[in-house]
């Protein structure tokens, strides 16, 4: 069996398995054990971090030494699912904030809703926050009214909100899963994108095909597409400078090509600094793997390494990656509490680097 073959045979496995575990409102308490109706039992690397709303898509930061979880907030809309994504359907988020990895969680309730976007028309994907100025920013994906992903921005004086969104998306954004990374010289980066039903595919020269591709590039002998990356203006509000490809190369210089579901750009791009590298990790999407690149820029190009995590219970896998009291951790989800891959929860687990900068491999489900 090739490669692309075994990965994809432990997605669906994994997938089977979210199908055969009972819908619950509780996590289980049982040695992080779940045993379903077809007495097959999935044992978790970890437990959710809070059972009274589904939560996704975890973007984690230490604000004042506190640690503040930046989720999507997954509901029951109703919605039909299909490959574009219109399942997640969700409509507002709430703030998350613990005083340590072990800590209690508080709900600090909505701290901003759909509603309240003017220029927003339907599902509310991944966020991120920054803070800067004496502000908070809270970065967000949503559909406009004419159904194209972009990219907005809201502000708060407090890290739990509640935000005020700005009139209009940031010129020049599009796709999804905006990810903010202000380095040690204070600059601030938006790293962005997503294929499939993030959008990114669909976009050429700053131009938006709606007919255009529903996957990828369609091209699988030639570079996948890949995130986006613009430095931030001073007030955090709008790009300063060009958006810029992040380009992830294998150890031989060349770059990952489309047919590469195992190691290219699909989503869910974040950004973390080691021993002065820069680690550019993100999601292979429908292999479902979490993979890392390192570079000496955070424009890159990045040097593709490996993967550092195995595929979750569910279809989606997205994370963030902190550091608190000199150890890293890595936030994600599964689907544990529902077993449906549009009604998630959080988790955390710690990331471990090698001596030589390689991370870890993590293992969220454990057979």
């Amino acid at each position: 069996m090739n490669k692309l073959k075994q990965h994809s045979a432990l997605a669906i496995t994994i997938a089977m398995l979210a199908t055969t575990t009972s819908s619950c409102q509780q996590p289980a308490h049982t040695a992080g054990t779940k045993t379903t109706d077809t007495t097959k039992k999935i044992k978790y690397l970890s437990q959710p971090l809070i059972s009274e709303i589904y939560t996704a898509d975890p973007s984690a930061h230490v604000f004042n030494g506190k640690i503040y979880i930046y989720p999507s907030h997954d509901i029951e809309a109703g919605t039909p699912e299909n490959d574009n994504g219109d399942h997640f359907d969700m409509r507002d988020y709430h703030i998350l904030s613990m005083d340590s990895v072990s800590g209690k969680v508080t709900d600090h309730g909505v701290a901003l809703s759909i509603k309240d976007i003017p220029w927003a028309g339907r599902q509310l994907w991944a966020p991120d926050a920054a803070f800067k100025n004496g502000t908070y920013y809270l970065y967000f994906p949503v559909k406009d009214k004419q159904d194209i992903f972009r990219i907005g921005v809201a502000t708060s004086k407090n890290p739990a909100g509640p935000f005020k969104a700005e009139p209009k998306p940031i010129e020049g954004s599009y796709s999804i899963d905006p990810a903010a990374f202000t380095d040690t010289d204070g600059n601030t980066y938006l790293y962005y994108g997503g294929i499939w039903g993030g959008q990114l595919q669909r976009w050429n020269n700053g131009n938006y095909n709606a007919d255009g591709s529903k996957t990828d590039s369609g091209k699988e002998d030639e570079p996948a597409l890949t995130a986006k990356v613009a430095k931030m203006s001073a007030d955090m509000l709008s790009f300063d400078g060009p958006v810029k490809d992040v380009v992830i190369l294998d150890k031989a210089g060349k770059p990952l090509l489309t047919k590469d579901h195992n190691r290219r750009f699909f989503e869910g791009a974040w950004m973390h600094k080691y021993n002065g590298k820069y680690y550019f990790t993100y999601s292979t999407g429908d292999t479902h793997f979490l993979a890392y690149a390192t570079s000496d820029s955070p424009y890159g190009p990045f040097i593709y390494q490996g993967t550092f995590m195995e595929p979750v219970q569910g279809w989606t896998t997205h994370h963030s990656i902190i550091e608190q009291k000199g150890k890293w951790y890595i936030y994600y989800h599964d689907t544990q509490l529902s077993g449906k891959t549009h009604l998630r929860n959080i988790k955390v687990t710690e990331l471990k680097h090698n001596a030589d900068g390689s991370i870890q491999l993590i293992k969220p489900v454990l057979q």
